[in-house]
C-alpha cells in the first residue's frame, strides 16, 4: 500500500479574487512539489464529487441547499462577512473538496490505501453546520469523520487540527458527539475567536490547545505531547482526520506563531506513532490553511514525506 493523493482541476477554477489569500497559486505550489521525484510514489486519484446526503450529515439540509442556489453566472459573491467567496466554479469545488475526504476515508478505511493527503480548496474548518465561515463552505474534515461511521462502521473518529486558526465549525459539530473527537493547537486571540481551554464539548471530547503570539515549536511541541496526544489515545479512534493547515509558520501572513518545516514533519509522525498504535495506521490528512507559498509547499512536502514512509 502506498500514500493516496487526491486533488482535483476544480479546485483552481474556485476564484476567490486577485487580494484573496486563499487562491488557486496554494494548490498550484504544492502540487509541483508533489510532482517532484521524492514523491513518484503517491498515487494520485481525482476528488470525486460529494452528495448531498453525505454533505448534510454535518450540515443543515437549508444551508447546503442555500450555497448550491449562491452559485452566481458571472461576479465573485460574499458568504459572509466578504472572506467567504463564491464564483461560478466554486460549487463544483466545494463538492469535490468535501468527496476528496470521503473518497480518502474510504480508501484507507478499507485497506486500499495506507493513508491519505487531499489537496482541496476551498478549505472546510470554519463552516458551521448552517453557516459559511473563514473561506469555508462545507466542512471537509467533518465530513469525512462521519462518513468513516455511516459507510464503513467507525465507532470513534477524531479529528485533529493544527492550522494557526481555531476550527469552530468542526468544534460545534462535534460538541454533542462523545463518539467524535476534536482536538486543536492555534494562536489565540485570533480569528475566529473560540478555542480556550475551557470549551471541552459535552462529554470531554474536545481539546484546545491555544499557542499565544511568539510561540514556537517548543510551545507547539508541548502542547500535543502533554495535552493533545494523550486525550487522543484515550479516545481510541478508528480512524484519525488531520485538519492540515500550515499558516502556523514563522513565514505566514495572517498570523504569529513562528514554526519551521521540521515541527510539521514532527507533528505529523506523532499522529502517524498514534494511529499505528489505536487504528492500524488509519490516518486521512485534508489541506486547511497557509498563504506563504513557499512555506507551504515546503511544509507539505516534508507532511506528505512522512506520510509516504509509513505507508
Amino acid at each position: 500500500m502506498s500514500t493516496l493523493y487526491i486533488t482535483h482541476d476544480s479546485f483552481l477554477e474556485h476564484d476567490t479574487g486577485e487580494w484573496h489569500p486563499e487562491r488557486a497559486d496554494r494548490v498550484r505550489a504544492i502540487d509541483r512539489v508533489l510532482s517532484g521525484e521524492t514523491f513518484q510514489n503517491l498515487h494520485r486519484v481525482e476528488a470525486p464529487r460529494a452528495t448531498r446526503e453525505q454533505i448534510v450529515r454535518v450540515h443543515d439540509r437549508p444551508y447546503f441547499d442555500f450555497v448550491e442556489r449562491a452559485q452566481p453566472t458571472r461576479e465573485l459573491i460574499p458568504l459572509d462577512d466578504g472572506d467567504t467567496i463564491m464564483s461560478p466554479k466554486s460549487w463544483e469545488a466545494a463538492l469535490r473538496s468535501a468527496g476528496a475526504g470521503i473518497q480518502a476515508v474510504d480508501e484507507v478505511m478499507q485497506g486500499l490505501a495506507a493513508n491519505a493527503f487531499c489537496l482541496v480548496r476551498p478549505p472546510g474548518h470554519h463552516a458551521e453546520a448552517g453557516k459559511a465561515c473563514g473561506f469555508c463552505l462545507f466542512n471537509n474534515a467533518a465530513i469525512a469523520a462521519l462518513h468513516a461511521q455511516a459507510a464503513h462502521g467507525a465507532e470513534r473518529v477524531a479529528v485533529v487540527d493544527f492550522d494557526v486558526h481555531h476550527g469552530n465549525g468542526t468544534q460545534s459539530m462535534f460538541w454533542a458527539r462523545p463518539d467524535c473527537f476534536y482536538a486543536s493547537t492555534h494562536q489565540m486571540p485570533l480569528f475566529p475567536g473560540s478555542g480556550s481551554i475551557a470549551e471541552r464539548g459535552e462529554k470531554g471530547n474536545i481539546v484546545n490547545a491555544p499557542l499565544r503570539a511568539g510561540d514556537g515549536g517548543e510551545q507547539f511541541r508541548e502542547a500535543f505531547e502533554s495535552v493533545i496526544l494523550p486525550a487522543l489515545r484515550r479516545h481510541a479512534p478508528d480512524l484519525i482526520v488531520v485538519s492540515a493547515g500550515f499558516d502556523a509558520h514563522r513565514s505566514d501572513p495572517l498570523a504569529n506563531i513562528n514554526l519551521v518545516e521540521e515541527d510539521y514533519n514532527w507533528v505529523t509522525r506523532k499522529l502517524i506513532d498514534v494511529a499505528r498504535e489505536r487504528c492500524g495506521g488509519r490516518l486521512v490528512s485534508l489541506l486547511e490553511g497557509g498563504y506563504d507559498l513557499t512555506a507551504l509547499s515546503r511544509s507539505v512536502g516534508v507532511h506528505v514525506q512522512a506520510l509516504l514512509e509509513a505507508s
